[in-house]
């Protein structure tokens, strides 16, 4: 068995696609996935599976909120090669003194033509990025919620993608080295 991490975006936030962690976690379960456990309502879950398992497991995961709860979140999952190999390519330093400053995005592929000029134009003065892989790195000192250069990170890319705050990146890599 292998460890994992499905991040899920945009499940309970502002009243929308509620979907308690209980719930999902049960699921989860269902789908014959092991040692499953979350991390905060946002859509952060830590499993065993088999590795050859891995393969389709966010269609299938999709699918199974979708028939349970009518509603088909993104998701992105991670190994533990993945969420350690971000975490030591982060950039920027602020992360531990500002951890709600730096988001990691996570990409469900690699973009093929991502519109890194058009981020760059839109981006405010204190803001930077990186894209690297499968990962956009994102320091944002003046927050998240003020950056339009964090709301169209999906569409200049070209690709789903679900971000978490570099807090919660370290305390899923915790999770999930514990459940490997």
């Amino acid at each position: 068995m292998s460890a994992f991490i499905a991040l899920f975006r945009g499940i309970n936030v502002g009243g929308k696609n509620k979907l308690p962690m209980k719930n999902l976690a049960s699921l989860m379960e269902g789908m014959g996935l092991k040692n499953v456990s979350t991390y905060i309502q946002s859509g952060n879950v830590v499993f065993q599976a088999a590795a050859s398992k891995e393969s389709g497991l966010a269609t299938k995961i999709r699918g199974l909120i979708e028939d349970h709860y009518g509603f088909s979140p993104e998701v992105v999952i991670l190994d533990q090669g993945a969420i350690d190999k971000a975490i030591s390519e982060n950039p920027f330093s602020e992360a531990d003194a500002e951890p709600k400053s730096v988001h990691l995005t996570f990409l469900s592929a690699l973009p093929s033509s991502p519109d890194v000029e058009a981020l760059e134009r839109i981006r405010k003065p204190s803001e930077r990025f990186v894209l690297n892989g499968k990962v956009f790195f994102l320091h944002t000192p003046e927050g998240i919620g003020r950056s339009r250069l964090a709301a169209r990170v999906e569409k200049s890319l070209g690709v789903s993608c679900t971000a978490r705050n570099w807090r919660t990146v370290l305390k899923l890599q915790e999770m999930i080295h514990a459940c490997a």
